[in-house]
């Protein structure tokens, strides 16, 4: 017999299996009890959580044989060939594959008939948020009075996407994430009945990986024992998930601390050797930072003792670490994660972050120094270097405001500042020197070459890749236009300052010319320019007027054949009309 995944093996057939819904399992069964079960309900929470479960339970509960009861007996024909798919009358639709007008009006045609089979027609609607607006409005008068043999249940993982008309006519029930004790003890009952020795370590693991989704550790379990075998152990879950063990990373933080760059290269080394994917070592991290964060605030919380195996050993190494220098770190990786997946080289950006984190690690020990009671003087050394901080930031600031004032008047950056004792009050001066003449000078030539107009030809598909990849890259490249090729650098220039700079930065920058090398053929250096730059410096570069050759409209004169003189368009108007009908007025 072919081997059935373990999520629909152990898939709950009874409200009593369901994990973690039991303030659902509780108000469900009541209503049974009382024969006080509404016309429509809607299951909504995260995936893998039992929503679709719980909605076939309740159909084999109002249609059992033996109830309808607070639980389906599973031995009648009905429940039999419910829980089989066989009964016409419960109707399971995907609606990501039957989303459109037609496929209700199918059902709003058949529900005014009578089951066939059972006593009560069962609609399940899976993934109902994704039916199209007229759809939903096909939908709405049938749901909210259908046949009193129907039952509507709707099913989603993003309530949000819902008409509030089609929410106000069900009733709604919120599935939560399963708790991970919970889980652990489901997984190891399953293991157990598998006949499959784990090691504790590891059901906790898998259950913290699955993120409250009971399908989902219920997958990575049966992923698990097909690479273990009838035993498994917990770096056996590390090995298949590409996780990390905890001292691994207290190693890497221990690098951190010390502000030891080689150590923290080498363990990442390490990781990319052993065949972990730097985002995952990123995402990992992060977490682990996390945790320590939470062990340091919160000890006691309920989130910390789910997530974490050795509550002291992580204690142990947040006393290491104030809290403002965690949340740093947390910050700083968080910022590489996000560029980390518009980049070519994650390994790359993984090692930048580390060394970062390197080179601050001083002034996390010297906060830390604080928090644990040192000298007074030693208390007062990072008040005094986040003061200095503070005032070259605040002089940072006026200095591009200063810089972006300058621009706006139209004066080159490069321009001499004026010396000390001089006049405030400066000449406007020229948009465009001769200096900048010179540095445009080989795009000046370039601008009319074939290659330029290539280029325009495909620009807009490179837009469209941009935005692809990264939205809002295009949002500040939109502002620009390609002018020039020069010794394989594309010149673009801009109207905003905001927006050119903004697409300088090295990773936006490499993100457009990894998409100009794809779609153009062959790799181009951005360089930007200021549009009106470019127009000023194209202008001064043009040769002096010459005196314009002055055209006048002269008449040509014909003679006619007695002598006398005729215009052109005289004799154009004989040639049409004869000689006989034209006559000569003289002014």
């Amino acid at each position: 017999m072919a081997h059935i995944a373990l999520y629909r093996t152990w898939r709950p057939q009874s409200f009593q299996d369901m994990v973690g819904q039991r303030h659902i399992v509780q108000t469900l069964q009541n209503s049974l009890r009382e024969g006080r079960f509404s016309h429509a309900y809607l299951f909504n929470g995260p995936r893998g959580t039992g929503k679709t479960s719980a909605a076939k339970i309740l159909a084999k509960a109002v249609n059992c044989l033996n109830g309808p009861g607070i639980e389906p007996c599973n031995q009648c024909d009905a429940c039999v060939r419910i829980t089989e798919g066989a009964v016409m009358d419960v109707v399971e639709i995907d609606a990501a594959s039957n989303r459109g007008v037609e496929e209700i009006r199918d059902i709003r045609d058949k529900v005014k008939y009578a089951p066939t089979e059972v006593r009560q027609k069962v609609y399940i609607i899976d993934e109902v948020h994704m039916l199209t607006t007229e759809a939903f409005n096909a939908l709405l008068k049938t749901l909210e009075e259908p046949p009193a043999h129907v039952m509507f249940i709707l099913a989603t993982t993003e309530p949000h996407k819902l008409p509030a008309t089609i929410i106000s006519r069900c009733q709604r029930f919120d599935f939560r994430r399963v708790a991970l004790e919970e889980q652990v003890e489901r997984l190891r009952q399953v293991c157990r009945e598998e006949h499959i020795e784990i090691e504790e370590d590891a059901l906790s693991f898998i259950g913290r990986l699955s993120d409250g989704g009971m399908r989902d550790a219920l997958s990575l379990l049966d992923q698990i024992i097909a690479f273990s075998g009838g035993c498994v152990t917990y770096d056996d879950v590390l090995s298949i998930t590409g996780g990390m063990a905890s001292d691994q990373f207290e190693r890497l933080v221990t690098a951190v601390q010390n502000s030891d760059v080689g150590a923290a290269l080498k363990l990442v080394d390490d990781f990319m050797q052993e065949g972990k994917s730097a985002d995952k070592c990123m995402e990992s991290l992060i977490y682990y930072f996390r945790d320590l964060l939470m062990v340091k605030m919160v000890p006691g919380s309920q989130a910390v003792t789910e997530r974490i195996l050795d509550i002291k050993r992580f204690a142990e190494v947040a006393q290491r670490f104030s809290s403002d220098a965690l949340i740093s770190m947390i910050d700083t990786l968080n910022y590489y994660q996000t560029e980390m997946k518009y980049s070519v080289q994650p390994q790359t950006l993984l090692e930048v972050a580390l060394m970062k984190l390197c080179s601050g690690s001083s002034q996390a020990g010297a906060s830390s120094a604080q928090t644990q009671g040192g000298s007074a003087s030693n208390a007062a050394a990072p008040e005094r270097q986040d003061g200095l901080i503070g005032q070259l930031m605040n002089r940072i600031q006026k200095l591009e405001e200063q810089l972006t004032q300058v621009l706006k008047q139209g004066v080159a950056p490069s321009g001499n500042a004026p010396a000390s004792g001089s006049s405030r009050t400066s000449a406007p001066a020229p948009v465009v020197t001769r200096k900048s003449i010179e540095k445009l000078d080989g795009y000046l030539k370039g601008k009319d070459d074939p290659a330029i107009r290539t280029v325009l030809q495909q620009w807009g598909q490179v837009l469209g890749r941009v935005k692809e990849l990264k939205i809002t890259v295009h949002a500040w490249l939109v502002d620009g236009e390609p002018v020039s090729i020069n010794d394989g650098n594309l010149l673009v220039a801009f109207k905003s300052a905001m927006h050119r700079e903004t697409t300088e930065k090295p990773a936006n920058r490499q993100l457009i010319e990894q998409v100009m090398a794809e779609l153009l053929g062959q790799p181009y250096r951005l360089v930007t320019v200021m549009l009106k730059d470019w127009k000023a410096a194209a202008d001064q570069s043009k040769p002096v007027d010459e005196p314009k050759e002055e055209f006048k409209l002269v008449p040509e004169d014909t003679q006619s054949a007695d002598g006398s003189v005729k215009e052109e368009w005289i004799s154009e108007a004989i040639q049409l009309f004869g000689e006989d009908l034209v006559k000569i007025k003289e002014d």
